[in-house]
């Protein structure tokens, strides 16, 4: 595994509990260090899936997936800390009674002091600007709050990747801009590896530079730069992909 490759996942196949099998070969998917990613494909086709097995959630029954060296299903222990995660339903990884228990809540389980875990979960807050939000229960937050209290969340332990499935799905614009510009700050200050699954083509070109296609079977048949794979219309036709705007 090349040393400036943090993820590499080599044709996985998956079978849930109804029977569902979801195959996601062609390309191999490798994210280097730093590097901005997207996944880019209609609904159902393996985003999801692709990225929990990222995560260690999933376990392929075929193929292989490497995240640092390690094997997330098996050695996921030695890597979690160094990974953050915003779930498209941000109400599952939402655990606390209020929004600071929630963002406070992996330091406090990691062994951090409390007054070290307070001042982190402080500084992620004043950075997102939720501190106003701190003693509300978050789901009753709005769809945009929700999605920075996860981000807050996944953001505290200053993870070297970050993971966001379908990050903007439900924001009204105003809360997409203000969560893309968070992502690309923390890109360029930390060297965050971004992984990001899509289905808007609009969004990719913010919030990626490099850009995987995934057709409906689950296939990854295209990689290349963002914006000039976004200007070959006929290639996003083939993958039920369609631009509402020219780049």
């Amino acid at each position: 595994m090349d040393k400036e490759t943090v993820v590499r996942v080599h044709c996985i196949s998956h079978t849930y509990q109804d029977k569902t099998e979801i195959k996601i070969c062609g390309l191999d998917f490798l994210v280097g260090k730093g590097e901005k990613v997207a996944v880019l494909g209609p609904n159902g086709c393996g985003k999801t899936t692709l990225l929990k097995h990222i995560l260690g959630i999933l376990v392929p029954k075929e193929g292989e997936v490497e995240v640092f060296g390690f094997n997330p299903s098996k050695e996921f222990e030695k890597m979690r800390r160094r990974i953050g995660v915003v779930l498209q339903e941000v109400d599952e990884q939402m655990i606390g009674p209020t929004v600071y228990d929630d963002i406070i809540f992996s330091p406090l389980n990691y062994g951090y002091r409390t007054e070290d875990a307070e001042r982190m979960a402080d500084r992620v807050m004043q950075k997102l600007e939720i501190s106003h939000l701190k003693d509300k229960i978050p789901h009753y937050l709005s769809g945009g709050e929700k999605k920075k209290v996860a981000l807050a969340g996944a953001l505290i332990l200053e993870p070297e990747i970050l993971i966001l499935d379908e990050p903007f799905s439900n924001l009204d614009p105003k809360s997409e801009e203000e969560i893309i510009q968070i992502l690309k700050e923390i890109n360029l200050s930390r060297c965050t590896t971004l992984i990001t699954a899509l289905h808007d083509v609009e969004l990719v070109s913010e919030i990626a530079d490099s850009l995987y296609l995934m057709n409906s079977k689950g296939e990854l048949s295209e990689k290349g730069e963002s914006r000039e794979i976004l200007k070959n219309t006929q290639l996003l036709e083939r993958f039920n992909l369609k631009r509402r705007t020219l780049v």
